[in-house]
């Protein structure tokens, strides 16, 4: 019993584990999915609307969002021939957002104007359930408050994140096909031809539904909705007096050539803009990024700019009078000063002033982002100390103990690596980013299969090359803890990279989401590596005293 307490122990140890990474692994998403802004309790209070009464821009804006569309394929004509006709009579631009690149925080940073770590938009999408309403300012608050009729047809997770008090009319759908874009469309298509609704908001889906669930970009599906979008957006455009009224397309976020979005990658963080109509100065215009659509939209409508808004009002697109543009700039400049303020009284560390040399909103851009990197730099520097000890501790006592034996552990573990992301990368096309990101139950899946796999070939490869069901029952039980302890090890190193970059979980502010997600990659794995050990360790003693007996 004794000679055989390491073997339990080291057993006990890694079913530890794999419910350690476990909960880890669950902590980590949860903390995502609970994050809130540091002006989460203490939002900037909006300031007076600028107020159009004689001479306004536009009679009123007609914004429609298509959900997932690329920026390359809106300029494909022959797919969306009405779009490319209203950016060839207005004003166009690509767009750039940034990640997390999902739904719900690109709906936030449209209507509000903040970046996602400021928002206080869901860092992830939701439940319809869990879905948490917007507690900064944003258009449809802004719109109310100036006096303007709103109305919005979508998708139902607008009905949690819209306070509905400020939201005239409405209808939401929780399906996302064309059958649904249907009916948004028909819902919005009376209040179009009413006149009533100075602010609406047409969200239509099915582009991000085939993307997702037909094929993605690659296939012809998304071709084919594309255009049927295309086609809304002309019977919408059509109820419109562009002399009179201001059409804004754009998307929320892109998709990977597969399908799936939410990650890093360029082409999920570009979107396609157009403007058309009253107010707007036709032509092609420097990119533009998804947090200016806000304070250039308060400006057509006059409307104050949201106060939380970072972004720069597209002055080089707009008609606005001289008078106007001068009561825009200093309510801007209001805003961004007021922003900063009470940024300083939540932040609760080093403030630092606007960078007045850069302009305003970019100077107050620039001083929120130096004291959260100061105060990030400040934490990475005292979160280094456990990460060193459990990546470098390990590797010290390898290579005390280093032998061939050890050689063979050590690459076999490596080959395991290779395998697991040969089939990751090179065989399934993943991406190591947030857009890989699939279902819980597929993910599970998924993952049990690819380590059993590449797990039990190393194994096998491993036992066979060092002979060593030959050496008997406790040699076969100690090389299998070995080999899964030692994968466990080189999987634990790029969890302590997350770790002290981003901390164990996400807390007050979004973590660098390519290192996260190379941690929630290592740590899925880390879940079935022990498990799958340990059958190993029961399999490996049966072959061992089969030929024992032989």
């Amino acid at each position: 019993m004794k000679k055989n307490r390491w073997i339990i122990t080291g057993t006990a140890s890694l079913l530890l584990v794999a419910v350690g990474a476990y909960f880890w692994t669950m902590g980590l998403i949860t903390s995502l999915e609970n994050y809130r802004s540091l002006l989460h309790d203490t939002p900037p209070a909006p300031a007076a609307p600028l107020g159009w009464e004689e001479n306004s821009p536009t009679r009123r804006v007609v914004f429609i969002l298509v959900d997932g569309l690329r920026d390359d394929i809106s300029r494909n004509a022959e797919v969306m021939p009405a779009l490319n006709q209203l950016r060839a009579q207005g004003a166009s631009a690509t767009s750039h957002s940034q990640t997390p690149s999902y739904s719900a925080p690109g709906y936030s940073v449209i209507n509000i104007g903040a970046w996602p770590y400021l928002s206080d938009g869901p860092a992830m999408n939701l439940d319809y359930e869990l879905t948490p309403t917007w507690t900064q300012d944003n258009l449809f608050s802004a719109a109310h408050r100036a006096g303007l009729k709103t109305a919005i047809s979508g998708y139902y997770w607008f009905e949690k994140l819209i306070p509905q008090e400020d939201v005239d009319a409405s209808f939401y759908t929780p399906e996302e096909d064309d059958a649904a874009d249907r009916a948004v469309v028909d819902a919005a298509l009376p209040w179009l031809k009413s006149g009533d609704y100075q602010f609406l908001f047409i969200h239509l889906d099915q582009v991000d539904y085939a993307g997702h669930y037909e094929g993605g970009p690659q296939d012809p599906r998304w071709d084919a909705a594309a255009g049927r979008v295309d086609a809304y957006i002309n019977e919408i455009v059509t109820e419109l007096d562009l002399e009179l009224d201001t059409v804004i397309i754009t998307s929320d976020h892109g998709h990977i050539d597969r399908g799936g979005h939410g990650g890093h990658e360029e082409i999920v963080l570009t979107e396609p803009l157009i403007l058309a109509g009253a107010g707007i100065a036709p032509g092609e215009y420097p990119d533009t990024q998804m947090i200016d659509f806000a304070p250039t939209i308060a400006a057509l409508l006059g409307t104050n700019i949201p106060a939380t808004s970072q972004g720069e009002v597209l002055f080089d697109m707009l008609t606005l009078t001289p008078k106007q543009k001068s009561a825009v700039e200093s309510a801007l400049d209001t805003q961004q000063r007021l922003l900063h303020s009470t940024f300083i009284e939540a932040f609760g560390g080093e403030a630092l002033p606007i960078r007045e040399d850069m302009g305003v909103v970019t100077g107050t851009e620039f001083a929120i982002d130096a004291m959260l990197l100061q105060n990030e730099s400040d934490q990475r520097h005292t979160g280094f100390t456990i990460p060193l000890i459990f990546g470098i501790f390990p590797a010290y006592a390898l290579f005390r103990v280093w032998n061939k034996k050890f050689a063979w552990l050590l690459g076999s573990a490596i080959i395991y690596i290779a395998l697991y992301n040969f089939r990751y990368a090179i065989l399934d096309h993943q991406v190591y980013s947030m857009s890989s990101l699939v279902g819980a139950e597929k993910l599970i899946v998924y993952n049990a299969s690819t380590v059993s796999v590449a797990f039990g070939t190393t194994w096998l490869i491993l036992m066979l090359k060092l002979e060593v069901f030959k050496k008997g029952v406790r040699e076969t039980i100690e090389t299998t803890l070995l080999l899964t302890v030692i994968t466990l090890w080189l999987l634990l190193l790029p969890v302590l990279w997350h770790t002290a970059v981003n901390g164990m979980t996400v807390s007050w502010l979004l973590p660098n989401f390519p290192i996260m997600f190379r941690a929630f990659l290592s740590l899925v794995q880390a879940i079935m590596i022990p498990i799958i050990g340990i059958l190993l360790v029961g399999v490996g003693a049966i072959i061992s005293k089969i030929q024992k007996s032989s």
